[in-house]
């Protein structure tokens, strides 16, 4: 299903007309590299065990959306996305929402949920950055050498097609530019006031624990951490046993809890 939000095209996985208003509805946020197809089958199995709603969308400049407007990103980008978000609840008529956000994903979700407390009852994040660390820029490095050296773009080219550059482009250049240096999301932590699993590899190359302890630690409402050993950036994928068991648990404990209330 394809929606027009400020004149842009953006592609979602589901119709959400035909959710159930009574259920929760998971809604997954991408990586910077990622896309619906990307999440492969991760949203379903978590969705069957949960008996709830899923729903991905492409951003816009990822996967089967409208191309980037632009090709240079002011450093608000993250806060931006956000903000759609906020207006995608809204038109699709979502309720009962929790996000689900995967790295730049997991930086929206927390900012979503800072900047509409009244739209979001819980978020799930994996490897979420709120600053930039050495460990990012050194991870984003690599990744570059990667493009260029091996079958990366080959592979991206898959999901984003003709956007393919584009979308590596923006995000190897925003974050390696000097500017974003001191891009910092911090403040907003304190207005997150619902229930967040905050998850991360123990061997996340673009970030340390340290941003899993300032998000648990700065969030006004009840926050749990899990740390995942021997896993890297992408738990849902490197080990999705454990994340839907801990996800599931989650959900149960905290959001079903309170709509029983």
């Amino acid at each position: 299903m394809d929606l027009i939000i400020d004149n842009q095209r953006i592609h979602f996985s589901e119709d959400p007309k035909s959710f159930a208003k009574n259920k929760v509805t998971i809604l997954f946020l991408h990586d910077s590299l990622g896309s619906i197809e990307l999440w492969r089958d991760f949203p379903q199995k978590l969705g069957l065990h949960l008996d709830c709603n899923i729903l991905a969308y492409d951003r816009q400049g990822y996967g089967k959306s409208a191309p980037f407007g632009s090709l240079k990103r002011n450093n608000d980008y993250l806060k931006k996305e956000a903000e759609n978000l906020g207006k995608i609840t809204d038109l699709l008529d979502l309720k009962n929402v929790v996000l689900f956000g995967h790295s730049d994903g997991g930086s929206i979700a927390l900012l979503a949920a800072a900047l509409f407390p009244e739209k979001i009852l819980g978020i799930v994040t994996e490897g979420a950055h709120v600053f930039v660390e050495k460990e990012t820029i050194t991870g984003i490095k690599e990744a570059k050498k990667a493009y260029k050296n091996t079958n990366l773009r080959e592979r991206l080219f898959r999901y984003h097609g003709n956007k393919t550059d584009d979308v590596f482009r923006m995000w190897t250049e925003t974050w390696l530019s000097s500017s974003y240096q001191s891009w910092n999301i911090e403040k907003y932590l304190p207005l997150v006031k619902c229930p967040s699993l905050i998850i991360q590899g123990e061997k996340d190359e673009y970030g340390t624990l340290d941003q899993v302890n300032s998000i648990v630690s700065k969030t006004a409402g009840k926050s749990m951490q899990l740390i995942i050993e021997d896993v890297a950036h992408t738990p849902h994928k490197e080990n999705p046993n454990i994340v839907i068991k801990k996800v599931n648990q989650f959900i149960n404990r905290n959001i079903y809890t309170m709509l029983k209330k």
